[in-house]
């Protein structure tokens, strides 16, 4: 699939409560910015804590930085997620593993680390922030900036 293919991505992490939900905020807003129309989604392998807001210090550093993510809700991911998206990015590798445990072969392809697309720790992974402070969560939001713009500089670019 080449990236003119890609119209919706699909952000995934433990319970979608830090990292995925920061990381379809940025990316929603700067794909805005960027005169990109995608849909963009994000959701949990586990099931936690469906319903609920992002965690309220995602929140709180994310608007500090300009990304409201208080309209988001959390959500397990469903296998349907796989023929809805055209992009799958997990934020660590247990999340890609769970993902590729669970999807058909024919949709592997989608399947991909979110910070594979930056260059602050390519091919890393988003560190959870849950148990720390104030400075895991700066370091997400600035992963997941890094990511989100080198995503759409591939997206532009083809």
């Amino acid at each position: 699939m080449n990236s003119k293919e890609i119209k919706s991505v699909l952000m995934v992490c433990t319970g979608n409560i830090c990292r995925s939900p920061t990381a379809e905020g940025v990316l929603r807003a700067r794909a805005e910015k960027a005169g990109l129309n995608l849909e963009i989604d994000s959701c949990g392998t586990q099931d936690y804590h469906v319903g609920e807001a992002p965690d309220r210090r995602s929140q709180q550093h994310a608007l500090k930085r300009g990304y409201d993510l208080s309209r988001q809700r959390a959500r397990k991911f469903a296998a349907i997620d796989f023929n809805r998206f055209d992009l799958i990015l997990a934020m660590d590798r247990s999340h890609l593993a769970a993902l590729r445990a669970e999807c058909p072969l024919p949709q592997r392809h989608k399947l991909q680390l979110f910070l594979d697309f930056g260059s602050l720790d390519k091919g890393g992974e988003v560190p959870d922030p849950y148990y720390g402070g104030d400075a895991g969560f700066e370091r997400v939001l600035d992963l997941i900036e890094d990511a989100a713009d080198g995503l759409i500089s591939q997206l532009r670019s083809t």
